[in-house]
């Protein structure tokens, strides 16, 4: 069983066919995504573990603190921003699978 760790960057932790986990940290000021970033083939569920941030999907902003559970799916355009003073840490559960191990996209989020 994998443990968390929360270094640094992305890093898928856990997964099988049909699902994955990934623990992603932004360090202050840091985004992740952007205008055009979107998983055109798998539902993500991103939970605050620490930190606070911003998330924009499709447009709407989001504020997020610890314990903040956001649904983004498939083909929805997002970004992650920390707008705080600690790191922020995030739990990712995607559906289907979205990443190979090496944390490259998988192309429509098969593996």
């Amino acid at each position: 069983m994998p443990h968390l760790r929360f270094g640094k960057g992305f890093r898928v932790t856990v997964g099988n066919k049909r699902a994955q986990a990934a623990e992603m940290v932004i360090a202050p000021g840091e985004c992740e995504g952007g205008p055009d970033n979107r998983h055109r083939g798998a539902d993500q569920w991103l939970f605050v573990v620490a930190g606070r941030g911003l998330a924009v999907v499709n447009g709407k902003r989001h504020v997020l603190r610890a314990g903040s559970l956001v649904l983004i799916e498939k083909g929805d355009t997002h970004e992650i921003r920390n707008t705080g003073r600690t790191l922020l840490k995030t739990l990712n559960l995607y559906v289907p699978p979205a990443y190979r191990s090496d944390g490259e996209e998988l192309p429509r989020g098969r593996k």
